[in-house]
């Protein structure tokens, strides 16, 4: 039998084992399930030369592996979603677009969206991936100066769209001492 005939068979009699043993640890989260499992037999045919018999203990030691990496990033996220929402408990205030906004932070989203490619790349890495600036430097290709003066022009230049996005209404928190420009404080 093929490399490729082991992998198709391994796929046909193992996609739903593997399917529920990734549901099981992220709580059936269907997109996130998907995307593992398709990770599991992308590795699986880039190994297939690699798949042993039975292959269903080394397809879930690889699964084991796309879940740690699924995971990992899942709580880069909460991270920086935090580090947003502490952005905002910084400065005693959250703004969002309307009463009825349904994703708080979205702004920034949209304030990042405009930024050019590589401007996007820098602070993501950083950001999400959480490189080290000798590591941003790797990824991007140039030396450490050239990739700390890029990530510092990126921040500026999304701090000035996030200002420029910031919604007028404030609504949420208010800190009770607001200073007037005559020094006089009112609620």
């Amino acid at each position: 039998m093929s490399t490729e005939e082991a992998f198709a068979a391994a796929y046909r009699e193992h996609y739903w084992a593997v399917s529920r043993f990734v549901a099981r640890r992220l709580n059936g989260r269907a997109h996130e399930v998907e995307e593992v499992v398709a990770e599991v037999f992308s590795v699986a045919w880039r190994r297939r030369g690699e798949l042993p018999d039975p292959p269903l203990p080394w397809l879930y030691g690889v699964a084991r592996n796309c879940l740690a990496n699924t995971v990992r990033g899942m709580s880069r996220y909460r991270r920086l979603l935090l580090r947003l929402g502490h952005h905002e408990a910084a400065h005693r205030t959250q703004t969002v677009e309307s009463p009825d906004a349904d994703r708080p932070g979205a702004w920034v989203h949209e304030a990042l969206a405009r930024l050019s490619p590589n401007d996007q790349e820098a602070l993501r890495l950083t950001a999400w991936e959480e490189l080290t600036l000798d590591e941003l430097a790797v990824a991007l290709g140039c030396g450490r100066s050239a990739a700390a003066m890029r990530l510092h022009r990126a921040r500026r230049r999304l701090a000035a769209e996030i200002e420029r996005l910031r919604p007028a209404v404030s609504v949420g928190w208010t800190t009770g001492t607001d200073v007037c420009a005559g020094g006089d404080k009112h609620a």
